[in-house]
């Protein structure tokens, strides 16, 4: 089912899955599994561009020696703008600690306040993905198997996909949005109960 609010079509999806991150868990493993990098905004790429000597030491060499060499964006495949990869797969802002734990290292020195920028909307709104067509902008669940422990844990702790992503949504479409789909989700928890 697809629910229209504002300029914006959401899968019903945001409302009836289950979804927490299980980091504990899962060790970060989204930032390394993939066929292509994060997706960007053009200014995200000038934001990333303004601050890549903020960000630059909390990479890990393979890392920089990737955005030294081809920049902190390129284009995929399907023709959309994201972040490099290492070896076609992990992210080039990932990094490790000693517990081989992944990081990004964008959010780390936005953490260490060194940038104001604290990672790109992909990446926080994540698993929901944003696909703009035209004046349409849809919000999708991205069902992915590596999150399978993120699902178990949202429905133990009984958290839906748009409760986990609120600072997330808030960010990129305002308080105001975020009120509209908890209203949507009222509505459909009494639809459920009728």
């Amino acid at each position: 089912m697809i629910i229209d609010i504002d300029d914006k079509l959401l899968s019903s999806d945001l409302f009836t899955e289950y979804f927490c991150c299980n980091y504990e868990h899962c060790g970060g493993i989204c930032c390394v599994h993939g066929d292509s990098g994060a997706p960007l905004e053009e200014k995200e790429k000038e934001i990333l561009n303004e601050n890549i000597d903020k960000i630059l030491p909390y990479m890990k060499r393979a890392g920089r020696e990737i955005v030294e060499k081809e920049g902190v964006a390129t284009i995929d495949r399907e023709g959309d703008l994201v972040t490099p990869l290492i070896n076609g797969e992990e992210c080039v802002f990932s990094f490790y600690d000693e517990n081989a734990n992944c990081f990004c290292s964008i959010e780390s020195a936005y953490m260490d306040k060194k940038i104001d920028f604290k990672k790109p909307v992909s990446c926080h709104l994540y698993p929901i993905r944003v696909k703009k067509t035209g004046e349409t902008t849809m919000l999708n669940y991205d069902k992915w198997s590596i999150c399978q422990c993120a699902r178990d844990k949202g429905k133990n702790e009984n958290v839906f996909v748009y409760e986990f992503l609120k600072g997330a949504i808030v960010r990129c479409f305002g308080n105001e949005f975020y009120t509209k789909l908890e209203n949507v989700n009222k509505l459909i928890k009494t639809t459920k109960n009728i």
